[in-house]
């Protein structure tokens, strides 16, 4: 991009993402008296800068080799930092290696585990107490502006989506779709992380605070997405020879630097994230017609790029 084709960019992103007058909409949205041109999310991602985006911390993910090809999960913390913990041990004393993907229920969710419940967790521990919300206070929370149908307020937390309720002091990831929790029977405190699912459709926001999320797929989703779907009961495959093994799962830490996925995520707490949300509300792409004028928690994908090595 010439020099100054990118600095006319760059200051229609800064005009994107200042906060709102009283005379204008919401988030930072671009005037609409001709004086500024709106941008595009491609507009947006291509004027950002190196210090948008964050590296994936190795010790915070997941890689997940399937026949089909990797699947890289990123752990959160935050959210669940005992049952994220429980599963990188099941990963380091590869627990899941040689498990199959047991279940695709269409327009819902893969899910992956022993199927029989035997199989030694290590030193890990096969169940846990739920982790379905955690404390507001403390979290700085990229708050979207439109309303959501399930919780006072909506947002991202280091890429993750959330909720959260101010009056009630609470906070908690939500079901979009790519993201990671742990399966459970009735007993809330019955799940660990030894039977995981992902999220394959639309957005089953009724789940949220009743099973723990743990993660997210930030690479990968279009080998579980297209996971043949089961028959039984919930989409549970009904044969052995239906279900796709798992070659293993391991920690990025504990992989070879030659042998890593390295990619890096826009971060969340940026102007550069502002301007692509109010990009993908007001859709100023040529296709599109008539622009929503909303959001919602889970349409906004994250971005995702390979890491770049720079040299002088």
């Amino acid at each position: 991009m010439p020099l100054t084709a990118r600095i006319a960019t760059l200051l229609a992103l800064l005009a994107l993402a200042a906060p709102p007058t009283p005379r204008n909409t919401a988030f930072g949205a671009a005037p609409t008296d001709g004086s500024q041109k709106a941008l595009t999310t491609e507009q947006v991602l291509a004027a950002s800068a190196p210090s948008d985006w964050r590296p994936l911390d190795p010790h915070n993910t997941l890689y997940m080799e399937l026949p089909g090809g990797r699947v890289v999960i990123e752990l959160s913390s935050q959210f669940a930092p005992h049952t994220s913990a429980n599963v990188a041990a099941l990963a380091a004393g590869k627990y899941y290696d040689g498990l199959p993907i047991e279940r695709a229920q269409d327009n819902y969710v893969v899910e992956w585990g022993d199927p029989t419940g035997k199989k030694p967790v290590g030193n890990a521990q096969r169940t846990l107490a739920a982790e379905f919300e955690r404390p507001l206070r403390g979290l700085s929370i990229t708050k979207l502006p439109d309303p959501d149908t399930y919780a006072p307020e909506v947002g991202f937390v280091d890429g993750f989506p959330v909720a959260a309720d101010p009056q009630l002091g609470r906070a908690w990831l939500v079901h979009c779709y790519g993201m990671v929790g742990a399966g459970r029977d009735s007993d809330v405190d019955s799940g660990g992380g030894a039977e995981l699912y992902v999220v394959i459709g639309q957005a089953p926001r009724h789940l949220d605070r009743n099973v723990t999320l743990l993660g997210r797929v930030v690479a990968g989703m279009s080998v579980l997405s297209v996971m043949p779907r089961g028959n039984g009961a919930l989409g549970f495959y009904e044969h052995p020879e239906e279900r796709t093994p798992i070659r293993s799962v391991r920690l990025a830490a504990d992989v070879p630097a030659s042998e890593r996925s390295e990619l890096e995520v826009l971060r969340t707490d940026t102007a550069t994230f502002a301007a692509y949300v109010e990009a993908r509300r007001n859709r100023h792409d040529a296709w599109f017609k008539v622009p929503a004028g909303r959001i919602d928690v889970c349409n906004v994908p994250i971005p995702v790029r390979p890491i770049t090595r720079r040299t002088r």
